[in-house]
């Protein structure tokens, strides 16, 4: 079912609280969409969705990272902020060090095959690239909200998840990047002029 008419009244569903009190909102108990942690659990799909976008192309482009697609590992990537938002949402899991592990591992590899960065970049180049920098201004907007929801102290967010989302940004920069180096593009500097 697409709709339910639940929600005409502005108010929405945390899908895994149900029956778990410990999501600080009680049980079953529906909340305004214009909440906090609506908002980002709303940011986080729409960082997921964009996500997806960049998937698709950076399948089309065939881009490889240490022979692996990268679309590929947006995938993972994908995956793993469906875990995120499930403990927003109440349920008890949450992103591993292992998860936290693997995309410092990306970022890391990825940093030593590219010149190192002395200045800020336009963004532009390929368009992955763009869209790459694109989901990373969508992603650090999900992670001040995820943030804000932890702050508020009605959802324990674990470090590890906090550090997955900062993290999240550092990795797309580094696929936006990765993506203008390997297609020849050379990144421009702003001139401040």
């Amino acid at each position: 079912m697409l709709y339910t008419r639940k929600g005409d009244n502005g108010t929405t569903g945390l899908f895994s609280a149900k029956g778990r009190p410990a999501s600080g909102w009680g049980c079953d108990q529906r909340i305004s969409k214009s909440s906090i942690i609506a908002e980002a659990l709303g940011a986080l799909d729409e960082t997921n969705s964009f996500l997806g976008l960049c998937k698709v192309k950076a399948k089309k482009e065939k881009l490889l990272f240490n022979k692996k697609e990268i679309g590929e590992i947006v995938h993972e990537i994908q995956k793993n902020l469906f875990i995120i938002q499930a403990e927003l949402a109440g349920a008890s899991m949450s992103i591993d060090d292992e998860k936290l592990k693997e995309v410092e591992n990306i970022i890391d590899s990825i940093e030593k095959e590219l010149p190192p960065i002395k200045t800020f970049f336009i963004s532009g180049g390929t368009e992955l690239a763009t869209l790459f920098d694109v989901a990373r201004t969508i992603s650090r907007n999900a992670e001040r909200k995820v943030v804000a929801v932890s702050d508020e102290g009605k959802v324990e967010i674990k470090d590890s998840t906090k550090a997955y989302l900062n993290r999240l940004s550092s990795v797309l920069y580094a696929f936006a990047r990765f993506s203008n180096y390997k297609f020849g593009i050379t990144e421009e500097s702003p001139d401040y002029k």
